[in-house]
């Protein structure tokens, strides 16, 4: 059994056959997956989605991406979604300095707000981070923030020993299985505490590379899961069915599955 924590089940790619998806995840093992809301439409969405799949939960945020556009209607609006016991986290939030596609000083204002209300409802973080771990964990720190998962960690050891330190867990992709990209995760996956450990896919991103018969779609999505935990576990040097069992646990402990 497996978990999926990061599926982006709103996206345009999965709109043909999101159904079969599904199916193909469960047929796999995947017995819950955590639908990902980058904004407020999109939490919408995957609230919605949350409720007419059996085993998958949902998130409320607004990406960093989109932090330009956090106004306090939208932060009234997540309010209310964080309110459904089909939400159980806040996100995905967080930094990226990496595109800037909205100003830094927008992204921590958005992120800052989304802190705020993660205090009032008692839920997790959903956060995401790139090029700008050191910000992240500055504000992180001085807003003693809930516990959470950094998710589709890629960063180098000081940033994961910072957020380990924080008591974050870390969700880690198909991109461990990139002979290219993933060379240091490779190795950092190997320093992430067991009880700190999770699992996603970021469907429909981040296809595993090393697939034996990837898609002609390119598109990822919760029935590889399996692959991604067994070249987890590899790298681990753990058996695969140790490695679910653990990291499933971590999800159900973390999102209150």
């Amino acid at each position: 059994m497996f978990v999926d924590i990061g599926l982006n089940l709103s996206s345009e790619r999965y709109e043909d056959d999101r159904d079969v998806v599904m199916e193909r995840g469960r047929a796999a093992g995947v017995s819950h997956c955590i639908l990902t809301g980058t904004s407020l439409e999109e939490s919408r969405a995957v609230l919605a989605f949350a409720r007419q799949y059996p085993g998958c939960r949902a998130t409320a945020g607004v990406h960093p991406h989109d932090a330009s556009g956090f106004t306090a209607e939208v932060e009234t609006g997540l309010r209310e979604l964080l309110q459904a016991p089909e939400v159980v986290a806040v996100g995905e939030t967080g930094l990226d300095f990496n595109r800037n596609y909205s100003p830094p000083e927008a992204q921590e204002a958005a992120f800052i707000a989304q802190l705020g209300l993660a205090a009032e409802t008692g839920l997790p973080l959903f956060l995401h981070e790139r090029d700008a771990s050191e910000r992240m964990l500055e504000i992180l720190k001085a807003h003693q923030a809930n516990l959470g998962v950094l998710h589709c960690f890629t960063g180098n050891l000081e940033a994961l020993w910072g957020y380990l330190d924080l008591g974050l867990m870390i969700g880690i992709t198909g991109w461990v299985c990139d002979e290219r990209r993933g060379q240091e995760l490779q190795e950092l996956v190997k320093e992430i505490p067991a009880d700190r450990l999770l699992l996603e896919t970021d469907g429909p991103w981040l296809l595993p590379r090393d697939l034996p018969s990837p898609p002609k779609n390119k598109r990822n999505e919760p029935a590889f899961l399996p692959h991604i935990a067994a070249k987890v576990a590899t790298l681990r040097g753990e058996t695969l069915e140790a490695l679910a069992a653990q990291t499933t646990a971590n999800a159900q402990r973390l999102f209150g599955l």
